[in-house]
């Protein structure tokens, strides 16, 4: 092929395939890695133009902000009026214009859903706390709580339960277990109320945000259990073994996990020769006497029907 203005021949570039093509940060420039080809040069490299050699190091020398956070106002982005240490604000009345600014900035322009939500995120922050609830529970409760209000499920509805009720809802999602007993405990109403009433929130958000709720398995809640109690590992061994075998012979079905895991680590703990009454049992897992004295007949049979003694 000749060049039209000179009338010389100018060999031909062949096409090379993406992955044969190296970036050379340093020149700027991708190269063709088989014949040695400059395919693009003055290139705008997007690399930091810092060297770090420890990830102390990257996470301290980056200029990104950190990520969103559902559970923080505005999401985790905001901005803050401070004066550096090096200035002065001279003039009383300056001072107090900066005070005022300070002061009053986000108020007058929060609206009533974002002053809603603000309010919720503190009651998220408290019961979250008592509950030592994890990180990723905490998050998913203000995003469910977040796009309920958007929707408009808050409105003429306790924020106090509401919240609750977004808090169990990411503790069902993530398998998490944590009743919906431990939650009514840590609210301010009466807990036959409050129990009632998060329930109630708990299916209208399930309903609206369509939230897909696995089942929680028992040996989730055995744990809990047993470290509530004190019970050592063998215990714990011995009811997950229970557990089971109970879900092996259909007794699982429709039952509370709760309960069955109360039950099983009530027999493993009688099998260990640890004494435990079915009332410290229940108050630990939060279910009734009933409930365990139930579950544990029925275990019980089952497993003196499979040659297991107790």
């Amino acid at each position: 092929m000749s060049d039209p203005y000179t009338g010389e021949e100018t060999p031909v570039k062949r096409r090379c395939p993406p992955d044969k093509i190296a970036y050379d940060p340093a020149r700027g420039i991708k190269i063709c890695i088989e014949t040695g080809e400059v395919i693009e040069e003055d290139m705008i490299g997007d690399e930091a133009e810092w060297r770090a050699y420890t990830p102390e190091e990257r996470a301290r020398r980056t200029r990104v902000g950190s990520p969103i956070q559902f559970s923080k106002p505005n999401l985790g982005v905001d901005v803050y009026i401070s004066a550096s240490r090096g200035s002065r604000i001279r003039g009383l009345s300056k001072r107090l214009d900066y005070l005022r600014t300070r002061g009053l900035r986000g108020k007058a322009a929060l609206t009533s859903l974002e002053k809603n939500i603000n309010q919720a995120l503190r009651y998220i922050d408290d019961i979250s706390a008592r509950l030592e609830l994890p990180r990723q529970i905490k998050e998913e409760a203000a995003r469910l709580y977040r796009e309920a209000a958007n929707k408009g499920l808050t409105r003429g509805r306790s924020i106090e339960s509401m919240v609750a009720a977004a808090l169990y809802a990411a503790c069902r999602k993530h398998r998490y277990p944590c009743t919906l007993d431990d939650i009514a405990k840590n609210l301010s109403m009466r807990e036959i109320d409050a129990k009632r009433e998060v329930a109630r929130n708990y299916r209208l958000l399930v309903r609206h945000l369509d939230i897909k709720i696995p089942v929680i398995d028992a040996e989730r809640f055995v744990y809990r259990i047993a470290s509530s109690l004190g019970l050592p590992d063998p215990v714990v061994a011995e009811a997950i073994k229970i557990v089971k075998m109970a879900r092996s012979k259909g007794l699982t079905a429709g039952k509370d996990p709760s309960g069955l895991a109360a039950a099983a680590v009530y027999l493993a703990a009688l099998k260990h020769g640890i004494r435990k009454t079915q009332k410290e049992v229940a108050q630990v897992a939060g279910v009734t006497e009933v409930t365990v004295r139930n579950r544990y007949k029925e275990i019980d049979k089952m497993l003196r029907e499979a040659g297991y003694i107790i």
